[in-house]
């Protein structure tokens, strides 16, 4: 965290372009606090050094008085879209004093738009992952994600137990269904963000048809086909595709039959890590020449540009494809996540390693996954100290401010949520009482650092 937080409550810290907005500087302990008069001088990141490009007009000056409750506050129009700048100098215990704060301004389409920070794909001990579901969602609430989906391999009924897991508790972890999906004569992976009937669940003798009759969040889910059936329903979409030579048709047209059984299910359908060298050693999950066809036609939702794994091609070539597609016209949603068997960090070096930032109007499905195809999200790579982002620029930018001057004090929150949360699912019933008293923290923390 950066010494400034420790010493120093800015609120709010984001707000709208064109609209005047008071900013709060709050010492933290009598170490920080002010007296006196002090100037403080305004400036964008965006416009460089006002003592090197003066005629930029880089700067507004204003001249506060400590209010009586120890805080200075600054009312101020930001013109444009930035991160920006309070330099606040002057006397403290009769010594001259130079403190640099960050607060960030956005355009009129963020307005109402928040960051939540999620995981679109991870594994649980219902598949070949280490840990029971409802533990896998208090491992992710403690490491300060704001959402997730249970998405076990051909499984949908453990994103419903993880849910079911908390329901007596009040709490702000937004635990979505969801499940990857796994037909035959297809080895492309998907996952089912959201959707409201299991994909896997509508073929008959597969795990999830033969496992759990909960395949669905409606009352009536499409019927289940026989093996024969469904291969008989992709082979008729075939046709329809216009499949290029070179192409597997068959594993094409499976994607496609996933991918719009998604869409009707009212979910998210992602394209997962088709740059992941399976065992470490082999080709590419899927032909170059696959991935590249499923990128330029993106029959998909989103596409998983960032994931788990620390070798280069799996996230380094993935997004080299993002911005290669991008400069060719080719435009496409991307969310980032862990693909993680183990929410454990100690015990493994991929866990929670990747995420998502969604700017949505509130933490909830339906919002989460409007906005994303919207393309307001940036999937984020924490695998290194230098934290690596993708995504439009401008988003970018912010996130950025985000991990820097938020995230460190929204993850203090969650880390007790997530600590709660694990001790109740284990039993104790105190954990109970705490969820209750802490409930309803993360709002007051939005509506305290945003004003959108």
């Amino acid at each position: 965290m950066k010494l400034e937080l420790h010493y120093y409550d800015v609120f709010p810290k984001v707000f709208l372009v064109n609209e005047p907005v008071t900013i709060t500087v709050k010492p933290l302990g009598k170490q920080a606090a002010f007296q006196g008069d002090y100037e403080v001088a305004i400036m964008s990141m965006a416009h460089g050094n006002p003592n090197i490009y003066p005629e930029r007009k880089n700067l507004c000056r204003y001249e506060v008085s400590t209010d009586p409750d120890g805080c200075l506050r600054i009312t101020h129009i930001f013109k444009e879209e930035s991160e920006h700048i309070l330099r606040i100098t002057g006397p403290a215990g009769g010594q001259s004093r130079a403190l640099n704060l960050s607060v960030y301004a956005l355009e009129e389409d963020m307005r109402g738009r928040y960051p939540y920070r999620g995981d679109l794909h991870m594994h649980t001990c219902r598949s070949d992952g280490a840990q029971d579901p409802a533990v896998v969602a208090a491992n992710y609430r403690k490491s300060g994600y704001d959402f997730m989906v249970i998405s076990d391999h051909h499984r949908y009924y453990p994103s419903l137990e993880a849910i079911d897991a908390y329901s007596e508790v009040p709490h702000e972890m937004n635990i979505v269904f969801g499940e990857e999906v796994h037909l035959p004569g297809n080895d492309v992976h998907i996952v089912n963000f959201g959707g409201k009937y299991s994909v896997n669940g509508l073929i008959a003798g597969r795990a999830q048809d033969l496992e759990s009759d909960r395949r669905a969040v409606i009352d009536n889910p499409p019927p289940v086909l026989t093996e024969e059936e469904y291969r008989k329903e992709v082979a008729e979409l075939i046709p329809s595709l216009h499949i290029p030579e070179g192409i597997e048709a068959f594993p094409y047209a499976a994607c496609v039959w996933i991918f719009n059984h998604i869409r009707k299910a009212e979910g998210l359908g992602i394209f997962c890590h088709p740059y992941w060298v399976v065992g470490g050693c082999d080709p590419y999950q899927v032909p170059e020449t696959f991935c590249e066809y499923m990128t330029q036609t993106h029959p998909f939702d989103a596409f998983e540009v960032l994931g788990g794994e620390r070798y280069y091609q799996h996230n380094g070539l993935q997004t080299i494809r993002f911005y290669e597609d991008r400069a060719k016209g080719i435009r496409y949603p991307i969310v980032g996540s862990t693909d993680s068997h183990n929410s454990i960090t100690e015990a493994s070096d991929g866990a929670l390693i990747c995420s998502t930032f969604v700017f949505a109007k509130e933490n909830e499905r339906e919002a989460l996954i409007s906005a994303i195809k919207e393309e307001y999200s940036v999937a984020v790579d924490t695998i290194s100290k230098e934290y690596r982002l993708v995504g439009d620029l401008r988003l970018v930018k912010y996130v950025r401010f985000l991990l820097d001057e938020f995230t460190p004090l929204h993850d203090e929150l969650c880390f007790e949520d997530g600590r709660l949360m694990k001790a109740y699912v284990n039993g104790d019933e105190r954990a109970a009482q705490g969820l209750k008293m802490i409930y309803g923290r993360m709002k007051e923390m939005y509506e305290k650092y945003f004003a959108l």
